[in-house]
């Protein structure tokens, strides 16, 4: 399998590890194989901080997929209409079974140069 690295802006990485943020959203769906996402939380924070196992991935027109999701959603209807503004698709990953790490790694800790615009894959060794 595979994983992703997301880069999120750290007041939703915050609902995140707390909990009340259940669904990451993006404009394209991942790969198949990919089955787990890496957290870096962008400036000012810059680190790598949780991980979480993707539960399943709703993928369907924006106001459906925001029907499905608001409960968890972290985030306003407002925002995520402006996020999607023009886009007739919409993916949701729903995450759980998040860990957070006792120590931030930074990006190269995880072999990676600089920070995804969107998000990477990374390959899992071993």
């Amino acid at each position: 399998m595979c994983q992703m690295l997301l880069s999120i802006n750290p007041e939703y990485v915050e609902s995140i590890l707390q909990g009340t943020k259940l669904y990451e959203y993006r404009k394209f769906r991942c790969r198949e194989d990919v089955d787990r996402i890496v957290i870096y939380a962008t400036a000012p924070q810059k680190q790598v901080v949780a991980e979480a196992e993707i539960e399943y991935i709703v993928e369907d027109d924006v106001l459906s997929v925001w029907r499905q999701t608001k409960n968890h959603s972290g985030i306003t209807y407002s925002f995520f209409r402006k996020y999607y503004k023009g886009k007739k698709k919409a993916v949701a990953y729903r995450l759980k079974n998040i860990v957070i790490y006792d120590k931030p790694l930074s990006l190269k800790d995880i072999g990676v140069s600089c920070a995804p615009q969107s998000y990477r894959y990374l390959s899992i060794p071993g």
